[in-house]
């Protein structure tokens, strides 16, 4: 959770809300097939509770968040075009929606998936 201070009171913003903007915003990118969980554990949770926002991990910090992402992306494109066309999307989306500083977003390409196979 991040702490916002302003002059009203304070704004609390749940690490769930900045997964869904950055799922979101992943999925919007040219190139991204699917999201999907990063490790056994995510996989088997998947299944026990209702969280679509698997494959978006979140971590936060005094000065700001650290994202990371496991995708799918489709073959016979750049993988590094798609990647850095995804962290920057959602590095923007995440800034300017919730108005938290976006350390880092890390990429992990998890697949590659054929959608035409002609």
């Amino acid at each position: 959770m991040t702490t916002q201070e302003n002059p009203l009171g304070s704004i609390y913003i749940l690490s769930q809300a900045i997964r869904t903007v950055a799922r979101n915003a992943a999925l919007q990118s040219y190139g991204v097939i699917s999201l999907i969980p990063g490790n056994v554990g995510e996989s088997v949770s998947r299944f026990f509770k209702k969280d679509t926002d698997f494959g978006v991990n979140v971590k936060t910090e005094e000065d700001g968040v650290s994202i990371e992402l496991n995708l799918v992306i489709e073959y016979g494109l750049r993988i590094k075009s798609v990647t850095d066309s995804v962290a920057d999307s959602v590095k923007y989306a995440v800034e300017k929606t919730m108005a938290v500083p976006v350390k880092r977003v890390d990429v992990h390409v998890r697949g590659l998936r054929v959608s035409n196979p002609d």
